[in-house]
């Protein structure tokens, strides 16, 4: 049987490297809620487009291919 084992660690930052974790904290959270942004308005548009598909405005629905 295999035993799981975990660290745990401390760090004690400088003000600077303090000010340079938060800069790329920010930043990453800013580009994730940027795209999650994105993804929900391309998925919002594949439902009003799916909607007009089911009454007969369009052909067919070519936002996402196809979606199972």
């Amino acid at each position: 049987m295999l035993a799981k084992k975990a660290y745990k660690f401390r760090i004690y930052p400088t003000k600077k490297q303090m000010e340079l974790i938060n800069k790329t904290i920010g930043c990453s959270r800013f580009v994730y809620n940027y795209f999650v942004g994105k993804q929900k308005t391309k998925d919002a548009y594949w439902h009003i487009a799916n909607e007009m598909v089911q009454n007969g405005q369009l052909t067919e629905n070519n936002w996402k291919g196809k979606k199972s």
